[in-house]
């Protein structure tokens, strides 16, 4: 008997082994699965259910999986740290995303999927007055936000036919994802203190490393 076996028969086989298994390789793949997303509610809706066994079989593979069901996502963290680490551009622009999605949560300036809306400007002058460098523009930063999104922390506006949201001439916004508080751990927040030392080197670390003290992810 395969692993997956009760879960399929706890639904008459509605739903099969192969796409319990195929669920589980894309929460690992993607990190982060909202229900909200185009062709993800049925996955969110599998994981939900069955928590406990997606815990059971990705845990010995060293994730860590959570599940948020007010906000409806789900995400696997990696306990360890893998190999391939990300540069400090692209660390520091998922730090400041993470600075600037709690401090617009505190003050409720989220939708009703615990998103947050950041337009570029903004985005711009948070990133300077946080970490003293030049946000990267055009197609670097574009390359930048496609990894915030294969994170799971983060997308533009625009991706799925959206509108900017308000009165903008902007080409997109920025939508920080209620995901990045699980990916990117408090201790995450305690990285940013570095950005005042413009002498102090900040190691490239895969966004999730940052939660490893807090027992989350690596």
């Amino acid at each position: 008997m395969s692993f997956w076996a009760n879960a399929a028969a706890a639904t008459k086989d509605v739903v099969t082994e192969d796409e319990f298994e195929a669920t589980a390789s894309r929460l690992v793949t993607e990190q982060v699965l909202y229900a909200a997303d185009r062709g993800s509610k049925v996955a969110f809706s599998l994981i939900r259910d069955f928590e406990r066994e997606f815990k059971k079989a990705l845990e010995p593979l060293g994730y860590v999986v959570r599940v948020n069901t007010q906000l409806r996502y789900a995400c696997a963290i990696p306990k360890h740290v893998k190999n391939s680490a990300a540069s400090v551009d692209q660390t520091l622009l998922a730090l400041v995303l993470r600075k600037i999605f709690d401090e617009e949560t505190r003050n409720g300036h989220h939708d009703e999927n615990g998103e947050v809306v950041c337009d570029l400007v903004t985005l711009e002058v948070k990133y300077k007055q946080t970490t003293g460098r030049e946000l990267a523009s055009g197609g670097k930063l574009n390359a930048l936000l496609q990894w915030m999104r294969r994170w799971g922390i983060a997308r533009v506006s625009d991706e799925d036919g959206e509108q900017p949201g308000h009165e903008s001439d902007q080409p997109y916004m920025v939508v920080i994802r209620p995901g990045i508080s699980d990916v990117l751990g408090e201790s995450a927040l305690a990285r940013i203190a570095l950005f005042s030392d413009p002498d102090a080197e900040l190691s490239p670390a895969k966004p999730a490393e940052a939660a490893t003290e807090d027992g989350g992810a690596a």
